[in-house]
């Protein structure tokens, strides 16, 4: 392949070999805990899949100091010829070998992982200038997925988002986090199958009319929180909040996509890009041209967001950055020393000129959130980067006292309409149900698919 005799190195490449010797899917699979497919009707599949799974639980023991045991999802409909050839390694391998790292390898891709025929496309969702985004069906498991089909340049190889967006995701298990299911890689493009959910925030803003219930507010909100601390306490920031990167299942999960501008922060100190975060989400002082930013910036779209479903509207929807930042100290007040330490020394902040604006209240502005939602928001929404609250903090906020404290228990795998007391209401101004499909996959499938590979600094 031309792309291989590129004087550049091939890091992408080496990063896929690298991925194809890690297991991505972490859903335990043995005889005690697997549960036949819904897609699996025929009585014989079924009792099959159960032996295939003792079968499994015999080759490999049961002793997790001393092997590692395949992980597959739990609805996943194992292929004849993988059983076969399983039932006879078996039978003559010593009971408690250990799964190498290459048998493993070879293992998911017998399954059928890997394989671009184990994918079946329903219709384009999205086209950009890297990537096209299908609508599939894995026939693993008969579960949609969203499969994102990232052409390959003979001189560049993959762009640099795809693979940072692979390298977060792997190691991203999460209930609020969007999965990444598989990785397919063929010389033209390299295929990454994602989870399909049926929407995002925008799309449901839109479909109930921008009236949603201030209950369900607080519980996408968590959501939002849940996952962002997760992402936090691995020092990884997103970088890309806003309402078409959250994506929505038709139970009200909400969960966090586009890592494609995510950065692994590891060192305090490290600058980057200030061309980060979409205009209306981006916090000032990146605005500014500060590359020296760290967790908070991502609490200010979180604040955005925050502001938006709660009142239907963007809240500083800015066509330039001079506009962008005029809107922001128009209702938060122009900054001084006192609000925002150092200000005064900035000179791009200067140059702009802007009026003395005295900050306005908040609660004029957003008059259906409560006292609390009030004092949260305000919080996200400080100038000063140092006392800007943090995503864990923000969790026990008294905003979310009405949750209860089981919420707080959860496992990170766990959905928390796993608790019985937590529900969505009907949204006041929505159509039909709470839940409405909308008939295609949301946009944030099609920006994390197609618009996050669109030239973004690396």
């Amino acid at each position: 392949m031309n792309h291989l005799r590129s004087s550049r190195p091939p890091i992408w490449l080496r990063f896929l070999l690298f991925l194809r010797c890690e297991n991505i899917h972490r859903f335990t699979f043995s005889a005690h805990e697997r549960q036949p497919s819904k897609a699996m009707t025929d009585r014989s599949a079924r009792t099959e899949s159960l032996r295939s799974s003792t079968a499994i639980k015999m080759q490999f023991c049961n002793d997790k100091h001393k092997t590692k045991r395949m992980s597959l999802p739990m609805d996943i409909r194992l292929p004849p010829e993988f059983l076969k050839k399983l039932q006879q390694e078996s039978e003559n391998s010593a009971p408690c070998k250990p799964l190498t790292r290459m048998s493993r390898r070879a293992s998911l891709s017998d399954i059928g992982f890997g394989k671009l025929e184990t994918y079946v496309k329903l219709g384009k969702l999205g086209e950009g200038t890297y990537a096209t985004v299908f609508k599939g069906r894995s026939k693993l498991t008969e579960n949609l997925v969203a499969l994102k089909e990232i052409r390959l340049e003979h001189e560049e190889g993959a762009p640099c988002t795809a693979i940072r967006e692979v390298s977060l995701l792997k190691n991203l298990k999460h209930a609020n986090i969007v999965t990444l299911h598989d990785i397919i890689h063929t010389d033209r493009c390299l295929t990454l199958v994602f989870e399909y959910l049926d929407s995002d925030l925008k799309h449901y803003l839109d479909n109930c009319g921008n009236l949603m219930s201030m209950h369900n507010v607080k519980i996408f909100m968590f959501q939002l929180l849940r996952g962002l601390a997760y992402c936090h306490k691995r020092k990884i920031l997103h970088r890309d909040l806003k309402p078409q990167n959250l994506l929505i299942n038709d139970k009200g999960e909400l969960k966090l996509a586009d890592f494609g501008l995510a950065r692994a922060k590891s060192v305090p100190t490290k600058t980057y890009s200030n061309e980060v975060v979409t205009l209306w989400y981006r916090p000032p002082d990146v605005l500014l041209g500060s590359t020296e930013y760290s967790m908070h910036i991502d609490m200010w779209g979180v604040g955005c967001i925050l502001y938006e479903m709660a009142t239907g509207r963007p809240m500083f929807p800015g066509a330039t950055v001079k506009e962008e930042l005029h809107l922001i100290f128009r209702l938060m007040g122009t900054p001084t020393e006192e609000t925002w330490p150092g200000i005064g020394s900035n000179e791009e902040f200067k140059s702009y000129l802007f009026p003395q604006y005295k900050p306005q209240g908040l609660i004029n502005h957003v008059p259906r959130l409560d006292t609390e939602g009030i004092d949260l928001l305000s919080a996200l929404l400080l100038y000063d980067t140092r006392s800007r609250i943090s995503s864990e903090d923000a969790l026990h906020h008294p905003y979310f006292l009405i949750l209860g404290d089981n919420i707080h228990n959860l496992a990170d795998t766990a959905s928390v309409f796993s608790l019985r007391e937590v529900q969505l209401q009907k949204d006041p101004g929505h159509r039909s149900s709470v839940f409405q499909p909308l008939g295609q996959t949301s946009s944030a499938l099609c920006a994390s698919g197609v618009l996050m590979v669109s030239g973004n600094s690396c």
